[in-house]
C-alpha cells in the first residue's frame, strides 16, 4: 500500500510539472504570436479554449496526486468525484489521441507529379514570414526544379499593415528561389482554410489530382477541408514545422478539430 501511495505521488508531483511546464510553453508563444499577427481576436479566442484544455490537465494531475475528487466521506459526494474523475480522464484522452492523429498525419508522404500545386499560407508576424511559411515555400521550390510544368497556387489573404498578403509574401520568395513568375497564381483573398480551398476551387478543377502543400501539423485539416471543397485526390507534401513550437501548433490544430466535432453536433464554435 505505501508502495502505491509513493508511486501516485510521484506520478501525480511528474503530472503537474509537465501540465504546468506546457501551459507556461504555450502561453509564452501564444502571447507572442498575438501581439505579432494581424488577426489578433482570433488567435486570442483560440488561446482561450487551449488555456481550458491545459486547465483540464492541470485538474486531472492534482486529482492523481492528491486524489480530490474522491476524498469525500459522503457516499454521494464520492459517486459525483468519480464521475468527474472519469469525465476529465476521457477528456484528456480524447485530446492526446486527437494530437496523435494530428501528429501521424504530418508525417504521410504521398507526392507525385501534378499539373497543380497550392501552396497554403501561414499568418506573417509583424508583416514577416514564419519559419513554417517559409519552409512551405522552400517545399514548393523543391518541387518546382522536380516537376518543371507544374503550376503553383499561392492562397492566403489577411494583408499586413502595408497590404502584403500571405500569397504575395510566399510568391517573392518562390522568385528569389528561381521559381519563374508565369507558374505563380495568387489567391489573395481567403482568411481562413475553408476559404483557401473554396476559392482555388474556382480558378482550377477540383476533379483533377493536386498537390498540398502545407506545414506537417496542420495537413490533416487541410487534407479534409480540400475534400469537403470538391477536391478528389490530394497528394500530401507535408512541410517540416519549427520543431521548438510543434506542441503549440498541435495544440491549435487541435482545437480546431473540437470545434469542427462542435460544429457537427449543433454547438456554436469558435
Amino acid at each position: 500500500m505505501r508502495r502505491k501511495s509513493t508511486f501516485r505521488r510521484f506520478t501525480g508531483s511528474l503530472c503537474i510539472i509537465l501540465a504546468v511546464a506546457f501551459t507556461v510553453y504555450l502561453s509564452v508563444i501564444m502571447i507572442q504570436r498575438i501581439n505579432m499577427v494581424v488577426l489578433k481576436d482570433s488567435y486570442i479566442k483560440i488561446f482561450k479554449y487551449e488555456l481550458a484544455i491545459c486547465a483540464a490537465f492541470l485538474a486531472l494531475a492534482f486529482d492523481i496526486r492528491f486524489g480530490f475528487f474522491t476524498a469525500m466521506r459522503s457516499k454521494f459526494l464520492k459517486f459525483i468525484g468519480w464521475l468527474l474523475r472519469l469525465a476529465l480522464v476521457l477528456a484528456v484522452g480524447f485530446v492526446i489521441c486527437l494530437g496523435v492523429k494530428i501528429g501521424v498525419s504530418g508525417v504521410v508522404k504521398n507526392p507525385g507529379p501534378a499539373e497543380n500545386v497550392i501552396v497554403l499560407g501561414l499568418a506573417l508576424q509583424n508583416g514577416q514570414p514564419t519559419p513554417d511559411l517559409i519552409s512551405r515555400v522552400d517545399s514548393a521550390a523543391k518541387y518546382a526544379n522536380a516537376y518543371p510544368n507544374s503550376k503553383f497556387i499561392l492562397t492566403g489573404g489577411n494583408p499586413d499593415e502595408n497590404g502584403k498578403t500571405e500569397a504575395a509574401v510566399m510568391r517573392d520568395l518562390l522568385i528569389e528561389r528561381g521559381v519563374s513568375d508565369d507558374r505563380l497564381i495568387l489567391e489573395d483573398q481567403a482568411k481562413t482554410t475553408i476559404e483557401n480551398f473554396k476559392n482555388v476551387a474556382n480558378i482550377i478543377n477540383p476533379t483533377l489530382s493536386v498537390v498540398l502543400i502545407t506545414s506537417d501539423y496542420h495537413m490533416d485539416r487541410a487534407v479534409r477541408i480540400a475534400q469537403d471543397a470538391g477536391f478528389t485526390y490530394v497528394m500530401r507534401r507535408p512541410a517540416p514545422s519549427s520543431q521548438l513550437e510543434y506542441g503549440v501548433n498541435v495544440m491549435w490544430e487541435v482545437v480546431h478539430e473540437l470545434d469542427r466535432l462542435k460544429s457537427q453536433i449543433g454547438i456554436h464554435g469558435i
